[in-house]
């Protein structure tokens, strides 16, 4: 059977309620599910939870799925929202930066030198995510939006509710915080090796 078809299949068992068909969705996309919320999750229990949270609401919306792009790409969203949501609820203003200082109107941030793509290009991914997971929430919500989900500066503000300024702070902030502790983490890592 075609790929294209045995998803339809799926989608069609889980529209109809059947167990067997939903277990085999979630079992399909648990993993990398569990990777995007990992990256907005202060851990992996708040992770699992919006797994789980974000696959109830896929489940419950698989009936306007239209197939036109792809499933997985659909689920991610729908998970990415999800994470975002439970953050929101969880914690009363978490996007506004963490700082009192007042919020600068930033430029897009410079790009990595030559050395350091080359250096960050090496790190190892368990290392990497959980020097994100440690960042406040308010900076990893928009660097992972910004970074690994493709946002502008202008839907992460339109989004969250806060200014084009506020979301430039807050990537530039989480990027400084992040070179730092990625330089303590893989100090470290290099003297055990």
């Amino acid at each position: 059977m075609e790929k294209k078809e045995e998803l339809k299949e799926i989608v069609d068992g889980c529209i109809r309620g059947k167990r067997k068909f939903q277990k085999q969705l979630f079992e399909m996309f648990y993993g990398k599910m569990m990777s995007v919320c990992y990256r907005y999750a202060k851990d992996a229990d708040e992770a699992q939870d919006m797994v789980q949270n974000g696959f109830i609401k896929v489940f419950k919306k698989l009936d306007v799925y239209n197939f036109e792009g792809s499933l997985e790409g659909w689920i991610r969203r729908i998970m990415v929202n999800t994470a975002i949501d439970q953050i929101r609820k969880n914690k009363r203003d978490p996007f506004l930066i963490d700082d009192e200082e007042r919020v600068q109107d930033f430029e897009e941030d410079p790009p990595f030198s030559v050395e350091e793509d080359e250096y960050y290009a090496k790190l190892k991914a368990e290392t990497a995510i959980e020097a994100i997971s440690e960042l406040s929430p308010a900076y990893r919500m928009v660097f992972n939006m910004y970074v690994i989900e493709g946002f502008t500066h202008k839907e992460i503000a339109e989004y969250l509710g806060i200014s084009e300024g506020t979301s430039k702070s807050n990537l530039a902030k989480a990027k400084q915080k992040l070179r730092a502790q990625l330089t303590i983490k893989f100090a470290n890592l290099n003297e055990h090796e």
